[in-house]
């Protein structure tokens, strides 16, 4: 044989054993991260009651996120108040996301009442169209996210239906722009 066949026979091989680590690479699984009891019961009562309405985003030690949708939000967070106790909520926020064209509210609510969850927060997003983002107001479930949800809209630009005074809170009265933590928002003068 050749040394231009040997070598061309030992490329050869060579690539295969690349190609054959690069599957063993693609065939590794996630490992699958077991949910703590304590968390496992709070997202089987709400996984039974909502089943596919929500959508289990995490479940850590003492944090919990779901994503859900607007039709079920007073329903969602009166369940997580009245069965579950969750009952202190924590923040309302919002992230912009304009390549997806979405405003996410996030709503972060502890438990004050329940010593097992004192320390747990759990976590709650819509998904709301960004041209358009309106949702129910929570003020009927949580009386402490007034001031949170009038951040948001102030913010952001989402509109909360119902919200008793969805009022300026710590921009001008005149203000005229666009709100300020989106992202297409710039500062003159920049």
């Amino acid at each position: 044989m050749s040394s231009k066949a040997a070598q061309s026979e030992q490329e050869k091989s060579q690539s295969k054993e690349v190609e054959t680590e690069e599957q063993k690479i693609q065939k590794r699984e996630e490992p699958k991260i077991e949910i703590l009891p304590l968390e496992k019961s709070i997202v089987d009562k709400i996984t039974t009651k909502f089943g596919d309405k929500v959508t289990l985003v995490y479940a850590k030690p003492k944090r919990i996120k779901f994503n859900i949708t607007t039709e079920d939000v007073v329903d969602f967070a009166r369940f997580l108040h009245d069965e579950i106790k969750f009952d202190q909520p924590i923040s309302v926020t919002g992230i912009d996301y304009p390549k997806d064209n979405i405003i996410e509210v996030v709503y972060h609510i502890g438990c004050c009442t329940v010593p097992e969850y004192r320390s747990s927060v759990f976590a709650f997003a819509l998904r709301l169209p960004r041209d358009s983002p309106n949702t129910l107001t929570l003020i009927s479930v949580y009386s402490g996210v007034e001031y949170h949800e009038r951040e948001t809209f102030e913010m952001l630009g989402v509109i909360f239906k119902g919200h008793p005074n969805l009022q300026r809170l710590l921009l001008p009265e005149d203000w005229a722009d666009i709100p300020p933590l989106r992202k297409d928002f710039g500062i003159k003068g920049r």
